[in-house]
């Protein structure tokens, strides 16, 4: 597993009283960037891309909502979570079926297995079109023991080399499924070019 460029620790985590008074700014801040940083492709595949603040956001809010007080409580959600943070030349997404009824999982989670190794980073035009495939997070990957069905949230990560990142940068750049069952992923989704900024970011370790 590649480390993350630099994972958060408890000095990056405010206690309870501090974080109440900067919630509400953070939380704006931190919706308006997941904005960017979430990509749909298709009728129930979407992927939300990590980063140190989106992180760091699940942390003060999963510390808040189980009122965590001490160090050891913090340190282990940061243990976990600092997983999903993007290492040098990588991005990395959670993914999520989009299902609300019982029929809709009935129908998905069974055709989907597989998944997480299908969505795609795609870049380049015509003949020198290029693709990155997702690989899933290994501990995430190791507690699915489900062999009929899929889960409905993944931890995917797209490791570039430095062409493929100046490729990234230039685009145009899309998103896509290529999985059997899904054929509404493909193309993809072309990512806007305020998205294919803010994910260069990750890439080049900001």
């Amino acid at each position: 597993m590649t480390e993350p460029a630099r994972p958060l620790t408890l000095d990056d985590i405010s206690d309870q009283r501090a974080y109440e008074r900067e919630r509400d700014e953070f939380r704006r801040r931190v919706i308006a960037v997941k904005k960017l940083r979430r990509v749909t492709v298709g009728p129930v595949v979407t992927l939300v891309f990590e980063s140190r603040s989106t992180v760091r956001f699940q942390v003060q809010e999963m510390a808040r909502a189980e009122r965590m007080r001490t160090d050891r409580q913090i340190q282990h959600e940061l243990d976990i979570y600092n997983r999903l943070l993007p290492g040098p030349g990588e991005l990395s997404a959670t993914l999520f079926l989009e299902l609300v009824s019982e029929e809709e999982l009935r129908t998905w989670l069974s055709r989907l297995i597989g998944v997480e190794w299908a969505c795609q980073v795609r870049f380049g035009t015509g003949g020198s079109m290029e693709a990155i495939a997702s690989t899933p997070e290994e501990d995430h990957l190791s507690h699915l023991t489900r062999p009929a069905t899929t889960s409905a949230v993944h931890y995917v990560r797209f490791r570039f080399d430095q062409d493929q990142i100046d490729a990234f940068v230039t685009g145009p750049t899309s998103l896509a499924v290529d999985h059997p069952a899904y054929p509404d992923g493909m193309p993809g989704t072309v990512l806007g070019e305020a998205t294919r900024v803010e994910l260069a970011k990750d890439l080049a370790g900001a």
